[in-house]
């Protein structure tokens, strides 16, 4: 059983899929509380609904999907997370898991394709990075800081330089919502050539900051 806060379609808005039709599996709870944090609503778990794997698939497939993101809150928080991933890539389906990584990613199917957002210090919860899920990484997967200021940016920079210069994954730089202008991001990553990606929340772009359930 999991604390499901909701599930539904729309467009990912992020990433190298952005753009592509997704269902989306929203599992309640998370113990972080970053500054920014664009949905609050579902860091309770008692925001959630327990609903077993069966159903949660059931109500999946009936999506016709062809892209499946399972994200929180912290969806790691549930250790039933990696049955439900499992469950999912055993169906064929292309699953991605969208985690702070606060948590440890070693027994996410191989098959996942893992978002790592990194915790820069505007969020207030840098100490809960686990740097050695960096080592984890594959050659599809995401590491994704979410930048509010200037400070973050540098912050990223020298981690990008440090700790990720041989890294398999993307590496994703996204402007916090009405913070953070992308076009100072853009000029930062030019000026300092960084192997980075853009990553804007289309989702935002298309429905707005205050959108829920897209």
């Amino acid at each position: 059983m999991l604390k499901v806060y909701e599930i539904y379609q729309s467009i990912q808005g992020e990433g190298s899929q952005a753009g592509m039709p997704c269902v989306f599996i929203r599992l309640a709870g998370c113990p972080l509380r970053c500054s920014y944090c664009d949905t609050p609503q579902a860091l309770s778990p008692d925001s959630g609904e327990l609903m077993s794997i069966d159903t949660i698939v059931d109500t999946v497939m009936g999506y016709l999907p062809s892209l499946i993101l399972v994200t929180g809150g912290e969806p790691l928080a549930q250790p039933e997370c990696i049955a439900l991933l499992q469950h999912l890539v055993e169906l064929r389906y292309h699953v991605q898991l969208e985690t702070s990584g606060a948590f440890d990613i070693t027994d996410t199917p191989p098959s996942v394709q893992k978002i790592l957002d990194i915790k820069t210090p505007a969020s207030g919860q840098e100490e809960q990075n686990l740097w050695g899920n960096l080592a984890l990484l594959q050659e599809h997967d995401e590491i994704k800081f979410v930048l509010a200021n200037r400070d973050d940016y540098l912050w990223c920079k020298k981690i990008i330089e440090d700790r990720l210069p041989d890294t398999p994954a993307s590496i994703l730089l996204s402007p916090v919502y009405n913070m953070l202008q992308a076009s100072d991001l853009c000029a930062w990553m030019l000026e300092d050539h960084l192997p980075v990606r853009l990553n804007m929340q289309l989702h935002k772009i298309i429905w707005g900051g205050d959108a829920v359930g897209v």
